[in-house]
């Protein structure tokens, strides 16, 4: 590789810049009703001891453990543990169904184990084409489920599919992701303030 094919991360300004530039996007463009949509529907779920499963891969695994974590502990209140269910979590169940039959139904297979009528999925999917999130979208919906996507812009294939989406007006995963957890934050919080 010669020195033109190199080029230099972005200093620490111009990654914060960028992290403000997409929040005052969202903030502009994302309708706050579809929030309070999510919110509404996530807190009738779990005040009814309803599942919600959340589900992602990599770093969206990793916001489906952080919300399921903040919702079965304690976000900011004291309060009963709530009934939310990470898909990305179980290592057995992940890695026996991906052997035995495929890693794009991994997470359809559980929201049909977990999966009822009244509950929720939130999918978190930065392309909002990812193959396994889709296909657990088409169970929940079967089994009467609210469906919300946290998603980049345009919500991808997850946009026709979900009841609720909240796309994050970007196309960069680092960027969306960065979004994704000040959305969810603030779903944890109002969830909680209305159940605590």
């Amino acid at each position: 590789m010669d020195d033109s094919q190199v080029t230099s991360a972005p200093s620490l300004h111009g990654c914060l810049t960028a992290a403000i530039d997409v929040l005052q996007r969202t903030m502009d463009i994302l309708d706050p009703a579809r929030v309070e949509a999510a919110v509404a529907a996530v807190t009738t779920a779990l005040g009814s001891n309803k599942a919600l499963l959340v589900c992602g891969n990599g770093g969206s695994a990793s916001d489906a453990q952080h919300i399921t974590g903040e919702l079965v502990g304690r976000f900011l209140k004291e309060r009963r543990g709530l009934k939310a269910i990470c898909l990305s979590s179980n290592a057995a169940v992940l890695t026996a169904w991906s052997n035995d039959y495929s890693y794009d139904s991994v997470f359809a297979r559980q929201t049909e184990a977990y999966g009822e009528p009244g509950g929720v999925l939130l999918g978190i999917s930065t392309s909002g084409n990812s193959r396994n999130v889709i296909a657990a979208f088409e169970v929940a919906k079967r089994l009467g489920m609210t469906t919300i996507a946290m998603t980049g812009e345009g919500g991808g294939k997850l946009a026709g599919m979900s009841d609720i989406l909240l796309d994050v007006p970007s196309r960069s995963t680092p960027l969306i992701q960065q979004v994704h957890i000040c959305l969810y934050h603030y779903l944890c919080e109002q969830v909680e303030a209305r159940l605590a």
